[in-house]
C-alpha cells in the first residue's frame, strides 16, 4: 500500500478559522490512514474527499494514497454491482485530478468491462494525450479502437474508386436538382461533403455512434462545412419533422450496407425515411424539378450468389473429424456454427461469415456459374415493405465442376443510379468482403455436373437468409440433401466407420440420450479440426502423468477399474493401500476444449473443465459416453468457483494440480491478457513435477513489404478522399497491431528470414526479459512496412505447436509501421522488443 503521512501546511495569516480547518484536515487524515489499516476504504475515500476539499494545496501530497483508496474502494462497490456509486466516485476524483492519467485510465476499465465501449474510449484517449508513453492506458485504447472505429473505415476510405463513383453520383443528383440531402449513417461524413461540394443547400447527417459522431464533427468543421452540414448524433428511424430537420429532403445518400447487404439495417431505415423523411418519389414518365421529389442513392441493388469449395471455409464450420487424439465425437452431437444457427434462435445473429474470397487461403473452387439471388428497388416503398414478409423464393443452380459443396458465396452490385454502379464481386478489386454462408447438414457434399444445388431465400429480421440449401442428383433421382440422423436408415451414411460409431453410440448412450446441438465459434470448430494441436497435448499430457507414476500411467489397460479405486493386479481392492490417488488436471482454455476428456483416458485421472455453456457442458458429458469415460469423472471447475477470477485454486485443500493448460494466444494472433500473472498462480499450485502447458512459448517475426497492411491501418493523405482532409481525424484511430491475419494469403514481399523475438517461459520465469534488441539481416531491398509475427508454443522441449501452420485455428498479427523504412540487400535493422504484463511492443530502432 502506498504509503502517505502528509500533514497539513500552516498557513501564514491564519486566524481561528484556519486553525480549525487545520485541525479538521489533520484529523480527517489521520482517520484516514486509520481507516485504511483496517481495510475500510469506503470510509477512508470519504475521508480524504473531505481533506482535499478542505485543502485542495495537499493534493500533491495525498495523490498516490488517494489514488490507492479509490481503487480499492471501487472494486468493493463494483463486486457490489453499485454501478452509480462507482462512476460517482470516479467523477469525483476527476474533479479533483482531471489530468491524472491513471485515473482517467482506471476509469476506462471499469466503463469498458460495463459495456460502455465510446465512453470507456475517451478516457483512455484522453489518458494516452496526458503521458504517451503509459503503456497499459495505450494497450486499453489500442483494443477499445478496433470496436470504435472498425478497420473497414480506413479500407473503405482508400478506395478512391467507390469515393469517385458515390461523388460523381451525388453530384449528379445535385446538379439535376436534390437539393436537400440526408446522409443515413454519415460515418466521417464524406457523402455529406460531396452533396455539399456539389451545391446542395441543406444538409444533414445523422451517426448513431457518439465516437463516429464527435469524428465526423470534426472533419466537417477542418473542411470548412460546419455551416452546411447539420450533424445529428441519433439513428434516423429517431428524427422528427421539424423537430430535427425543417422539412422533407429530397435525396438520400446512405452506404448502410454489409457484406450480406441487408445486415445495418438499410430496409428499415429506408422504409423509415419514404413514410416521414424524403418527399414523395416521381412517378414513371413525370417530369418536373428534381427538388419537388424524393430519391435514395443507391437506387437498387442485384445480389448474386456462387456455390464454392473451400476448405478454408470447411475447417471453421463443419466439424470434419470422427474422433480427436482417440477421442470420438458421438453422432448424436450435432456442432453447428453461429453462421450456421436456426433463425428460431432465441438472440438474432447473423446467418452468414464473411470472407474476402480473393485472399482466402488455399483459394477456392466455383462449383456453379454465379446465378442471380434477388433484386431490391430502394426506390420503391411498397418493395421494400413486402422483403420481410414474402415467402421465401426457391432456387435451383446447375453444378459445372465436381467439388466439395462447402458455402454459398454471395455479393452484390449497387446501382447508385443509372450511370453509376459498385460491385463487391470477389472478382472486383473492392474494399468489400463477401457473404459466406456455410453449408451444413448434407449426408454427402460430394456434388457434380448434373446436380442442382437447392436453396431457399428470404429476408427474415433484416438479414439475407439463404436456407435449406440441398443437392438434388437427377441420376438417381432422389434428394441426398436432408440431415442424417439415427432415427433414418444407418445405411445412409455409406461408411463403414461411421456406420459403427453411429451403432455404437446407440449401444453406449443412455435411453434417453437425445440428440445435443452444439454451437461453436468458427475457432473452436477449427480447433477440433485441428489434429496435431490434439496429438501434441494427448502425448504431452501422457509424459508428465507417466513421468509422476510410471508403473501406473500407460501400463494400465482397464481404466474404469482404476477409476473405481481398485489395484487391478494387487488383490486388495478392500484396503485403503489399493485405492491409488488420482492426477489433477485442470484446462482453463478459453471455449470449447475436449483435452479434459482426454486428459480422463489417460489412466487415474480426475480432469477439470473450465467451459462454460451448459450446452456445452452437456456436449462434453456425450463425448465422455461415446469415449467409454464415466461422465461423472469430468468435472466441470466453474461450478466449484464462485467467480471467473477464482478459476486458479486448488481443487481440494490438501491437493494440488498435476497440469494446468493455459490459453496463452488469442485466435487473433495477441497474447493472451494477463497470462503471465495467471502463470505464476499456476506454479505456486503445481504438484512437484507438475507442469503448465505450454511450458514456453517463442514468439517470431519477419519484416515484410505490403501496401495492403498499410491501407488497412491508416487512410492515406487526401488523395483516396478526393481532396477532403479526413486522414489526420481518422487515423487517431490507427492501431499499430493488425491482428486475424493469414500470413500465407497476405499479399506481401517477405524482406528478411524469421527471427525469434521473444521468449515467454511460463515455468521459468527467470529466463523472462522485460526488454530485447533483435538485429534482423535484410535478404532483399525494399520498403519495411510492417513485422508480421507468430508463436511456436512448446508444450515440453520436443513438442511443439505453430500458430502459423496451414492446420492451425490461430491467426497471425502483424505490427504496422508509421512510417516505411527504405532498405538494402545486406542492411541490418536492429527491432526493440518490449515486453509489459501480457503485452508486446516492436519497435524498429533507427
Amino acid at each position: 500500500m502506498p504509503n502517505s503521512r502528509s500533514r497539513p501546511r500552516q498557513g501564514a495569516g491564519s486566524g481561528a478559522g484556519a486553525a480549525g480547518r487545520d485541525e479538521l484536515v489533520s484529523r480527517s487524515l489521520q482517520s484516514a490512514e486509520h481507516c485504511l489499516g483496517a481495510q475500510d476504504f469506503g470510509t477512508a475515500y470519504a475521508h480524504y474527499l473531505l481533506v482535499l476539499s478542505l485543502a485542495p494545496e495537499l493534493k500533491d501530497d495525498v495523490k498516490e494514497t488517494f489514488q490507492y483508496t479509490l481503487f480499492r474502494w471501487a472494486e468493493e462497490l463494483d463486486a457490489l454491482s453499485r454501478t452509480q456509486d462507482l462512476l460517482g466516485c470516479y467523477e469525483q476524483a476527476l474533479e479533483l485530478f482531471p489530468d491524472d492519467e491513471v485515473i482517467c485510465n482506471s476509469m476506462g476499465e471499469h466503463l469498458f468491462r460495463m459495456g460502455f465501449r465510446d465512453e470507456a474510449a475517451g478516457y483512455f484517449r484522453k489518458a494516452v494525450k496526458l503521458n504517451p508513453d503509459f503503456s497499459d492506458a495505450k494497450e486499453n485504447f489500442y483494443r477499445v479502437a478496433n470496436w470504435l472505429v472498425e478497420r473497414w473505415h480506413f479500407i473503405m476510405l482508400n478506395d478512391t474508386k467507390r469515393n469517385t463513383i458515390y461523388n460523381a453520383a451525388i453530384q449528379k443528383a445535385v446538379c439535376l436538382g436534390s437539393k436537400s440531402v440526408l446522409d443515413i449513417g454519415a460515418g466521417t461524413g464524406i457523402l455529406s461533403m460531396f452533396a455539399k461540394k456539389a451545391g446542395a443547400h441543406a444538409v444533414y447527417a445523422c451517426e448513431l455512434s457518439k465516437t463516429m459522431y464527435e469524428l465526423a464533427c470534426d472533419v466537417v468543421a477542418a473542411n470548412k462545412m460546419e455551416a452546411g452540414i447539420k450533424l445529428l448524433h441519433m439513428k434516423s428511424l429517431d428524427i422528427e419533422i421539424p423537430k430535427h430537420i425543417p422539412e422533407r429532403v429530397s435525396l438520400v445518400v446512405t452506404e448502410t450496407v454489409d457484406a450480406g447487404l441487408f445486415g445495418e439495417g438499410i430496409v428499415e431505415s429506408l422504409i423509415h425515411a419514404w413514410e416521414h423523411l424524403l418527399l414523395q418519389p416521381k412517378a414513371k414518365g413525370e417530369n418536373g424539378n428534381c427538388e419537388k421529389y424524393g430519391k435514395v442513392i443507391p437506387a437498387s441493388a442485384v445480389i448474386f450468389g456462387m456455390a464454392v469449395e473451400c476448405a478454408e471455409i470447411r475447417r471453421h464450420h463443419r466439424v470434419c473429424v470422427k474422433d480427436v487424439a482417440g477421442i470420438c465425437l458421438p453422432t448424436n452431437v450435432k456442432f453447428q456454427s453461429p453462421a450456421c444457427s436456426s433463425v428460431d434462435a432465441e438472440e438474432t445473429i447473423e446467418p452468414y461469415t464473411t470472407e474476402k474470397m480473393s485472399r482466402v487461403p488455399g483459394g477456392y473452387l466455383a462449383l456453379t456459374e454465379c446465378f442471380e439471388i434477388m433484386t431490391v428497388d430502394f426506390n420503391n416503398l411498397q418493395e421494400l415493405k413486402s422483403l420481410a414478409t414474402r415467402k421465401p423464393d426457391k432456387i435451383s443452380t446447375p453444378v459445372i465442376k465436381e467439388g466439395v459443396l462447402d458455402a454459398v458465396v454471395v455479393w452484390f452490385v449497387l446501382q447508385l443510379d443509372e450511370e453509376h454502379s459498385l460491385s463487391t464481386s470477389p472478382n472486383e478489386e473492392t474494399c468489400w468482403e463477401q457473404a459466406v454462408y456455410p453449408v451444413h447438414d448434407l449426408a454427402d457434399y460430394w456434388i457434380k455436373p448434373g446436380d442442382q444445388v437447392m436453396m431457399e431465400v428470404s429476408c427474415q429480421d433484416c438479414y439475407l437468409r439463404i436456407q435449406g440449401i440441398s443437392v438434388f442428383n437427377s441420376e438417381h433421382e432422389m434428394d441426398v440433401g436432408k440431415s442424417f440422423t439415427k432415427n433414418e436408415d444407418l445405411l445412409c451414411v455409406g461408411n463403414e466407420a461411421e456406420l459403427c460409431s453411429a451403432l455404437a453410440n446407440l449401444q453406449t448412450s443412455k435411453p434417453d440420450a437425445a440428440e445435443q446441438t452444439c454451437v461453436l465459434e468458427s475457432t473452436e470448430i477449427a480447433l477440433l479440426n485441428n489434429a496435431p494441436y490434439h496429438e501434441g497435448f494427448k502425448m504431452a499430457m501422457r509424459k508428465v502423468l507417466s513421468s509422476l507414476t510410471p508403473e501406473k500411467v500407460g501400463q494400465a489397460t482397464d481404466t474404469q477399474c482404476q477409476r473405481k479405486g481398485m489395484s487391478c493386479g494387487s488383490g486388495q481392492s478392500g484396503s485403503e493401500q489399493s485405492v491409488p490417488e488420482p492426477f489433477y488436471v485442470l484446462d482453463v482454455s478459453e471455449g470449447f476444449s475436449v483435452l479434459p476428456v482426454m486428459a480422463g483416458t489417460l489412466g487415474q485421472v480426475r480432469p477439470y473443465s473450465s467451459v462454460e455453456k451448459e450446452q456445452h457442458r452437456t456436449a462434453l458429458d456425450l463425448i465422455s459416453d461415446a469415449s467409454h469415460f464415466p461422465r461423472e469423472t469430468l468435472e466441470f471447475w466453474l461450478r466449484h468457483v464462485e467467480d471467473e477470477s477464482a478459476v486458479l485454486q486448488r481443487p481440494k485443500s490438501d491437493k494440488l494440480w498435476s497440469v494446468i493448460i493455459l490459453d496463452v494466444i488469442e485466435p487473433s494472433g495477441l497474447i493472451q491478457q494477463e497470462i503471465m500473472e495467471k502463470a505464476a498462480i499456476s506454479r505456486c499450485l503445481l504438484q512437484s513435477g507438475g507442469k503448465i502447458f505450454p511450458q514456453y512459448v517463442l514468439m517470431f517475426g519477419l519484416l515484410v513489404e505490403s501496401q495492403t497492411l498499410v491501407e488497412e491501418s491508416a487512410v492515406q493523405g487526401t488523395e483516396r478522399t478526393l481532396g477532403l482532409n479526413i486522414a489526420p481525424f481518422i487515423n487517431q484511430f490507427q492501431v499499430p497491431i493488425r491482428v486475424f491475419l493469414d500470413l500465407s494469403s497476405l499479399p506481401c514481399v517477405p524482406l528478411s528470414e524469421p527471427v525469434e523475438l521473444l521468449r515467454l517461459d511460463l515455468m521459468t520465469p527467470y529466463l523472462n526479459t522485460a526488454n530485447r534488441e533483435v538485429k534482423v539481416r535484410i535478404c532483399k531491398s525494399g520498403q519495411v512496412t510492417a513485422i508480421p509475427f507468430w508463436y511456436h508454443l512448446y508444450l515440453d522441449d520436443e513438442i511443439r505447436l505453430d500458430t502459423s501452420s496451414e492446420a492451425s485455428h490461430w491467426k497471425q498479427a502483424a505490427v504496422v509501421l508509421d512510417n516505411p523504412i527504405q532498405v538494402e540487400m545486406g542492411d541490418e535493422l536492429v527491432l526493440n522488443v518490449q515486453h509489459h504484463k501480457s503485452n508486446v511492443s516492436i519497435t524498429v530502432k533507427q
